[in-house]
């Protein structure tokens, strides 16, 4: 899987993240020929090599004939849909100006269709948007990731006057993304269009693990002295690190043989249903011939101390082994589909390589068979073939769906 990383170590902006797609292979040409595209006809793209602090770098610019100082929502969305976009850089597009525009309309008190776009509403802003969500696109980029972006400091002069850095509308835009300020006297490092591209285009922090194929970056308008005033893309494979994801485990473990298994068995339940990720009962020998059961629990780091209490309170064991583990766990997260009328979950784990995999909850499928008078084999194989048919489906128009644990 193909990913690209976006590296704000000093701020982002329209303009500096397509100069980092042509750094990184976007096709020059495919850049001049956007602003026809869109049907916006009189605009010229400059492309050109500069250096900021050191750091070979491209620098886009939009030429533009005379335009109004601004536009409102409507025309942003309008221009959008009906542009010849491909269907999902249509919806990333529209989202980042809605997205600008509810941010815009919660700062000033009014309705986001209400909201007059300045900066951000004029033809550079258009083509810095849809040319950057295109962008990933035509470079194959199947997720992206960014690092926590560097906002700046100071003062900014905009519209409605002078405003703190970030100004309100772009922090809004930040909200729920790692940030952090400065570095002193960078001024404003962060547009609302790049805030609004973060947003659109983030699927979160970049992966622990990563190949990188190459680097590339934009540059900004400044020149300052001692900072390289650019932002980094980073395209990566991520076919052998994003496939899984490493988690910090702990693993509680004891032997006991001294208590009566039904006993046993209705405290590991108990544990189960307590926070544990899993509890396992194995046979084993222990000293003297006798026969025991070990009991180990996997747990989440945070709840190791209550779940430590509760084998002591609930077991005979007066001793109990705690590890730190590594697991290494695939992307999964619950949908749900319908058999035979009812509603049964199914857990989608996505595999290495991209493929995905549906397995339905037994304890809906036993329900579903006691309700129809089917088999559990029938119920399950139906359950089984629905979720691998929505699971394709996504894939095949190219929807996201959301790993969780």
């Amino acid at each position: 899987m193909t990913i690209a990383i976006l590296d704000p170590f000093s701020g982002i902006a329209g303009d500096m993240l397509l100069g980092a797609l042509v750094d990184v292979g976007l096709d020059t040409d495919w850049l001049q020929a956007l602003p026809h595209r869109l049907g916006l006809d009189g605009v010229s793209v400059r492309i050109e090599r500069v250096r900021r602090a050191g750091i070979a770098s491209v620098k886009v610019d939009f030429e533009i004939p005379p335009q109004p100082h601004g536009r409102h929502i409507g025309e942003m969305r309008a221009l959008v849909a009906h542009a010849e976009l491909p269907s999902r850089v249509r919806e990333r597009a529209d989202a980042a100006f809605m997205g600008i525009a509810t941010a815009e309309g919660a700062i000033h008190g009014v309705p986001p269709d209400k909201v007059h776009l300045h900066e951000v509403g004029a033809v550079d802003a258009i083509l810095d948007v849809v040319g950057g969500i295109w962008g990933m696109e035509t470079l194959g980029v199947d997720a992206i990731y960014c690092a926590p972006v560097t906002l700046g400091d100071g003062t900014v002069e905009a519209a409605h006057g002078t405003l703190p850095v970030p100004a309100p509308a772009t922090l809004k835009l930040l909200e729920g993304i790692p940030v952090r300020p400065g570095p002193e006297g960078a001024g404003e490092l962060v547009t609302p269009t790049g805030a609004a591209l973060v947003r659109v285009l983030s699927s979160g922090a970049p992966p622990a693990r990563y190949v990188p194929l190459r680097s590339g970056y934009g540059a900004g308008t400044r020149d300052p002295r001692g900072r390289p005033n650019v932002l980094r893309v980073v395209v990566a494979d991520a076919a052998s690190a994003a496939d899984w994801r490493a988690e910090s485990i702990e693993r509680l473990s004891c032997e006991i043989d001294d208590m009566p298994a039904e006993y046993l068995a209705a405290a590991a339940d108990r544990l189960r249903s307590t926070g544990a990720l899993d509890v396992l009962l194995l046979p084993v020998m222990m000293k003297k011939g006798r026969p025991g059961t070990r009991l180990e629990v996997l747990c989440d780091p945070a709840d190791a101390e209550s779940l430590l209490a509760q084998i002591f309170r609930e077991t005979t064991s007066i001793g109990v082994r705690r590890e730190r583990l590594e697991r290494l766990a695939l992307p999964r997260h619950v949908e749900s589909v319908q058999v035979l009328e009812h509603r049964v979950r199914v857990k989608a784990v996505r595999l290495p390589g991209g493929a995905w995999r549906a397995k339905p909850e037994a304890d809906d499928v036993l329900e579903v068979s006691r309700s129809t008078g089917r088999s559990f084999r029938d119920v399950f194989g139906m359950a089984s073939a629905a979720g691998e048919r929505m699971l394709t489906s996504r894939v095949e128009d190219g929807v996201q769906s959301s790993p969780t644990t």
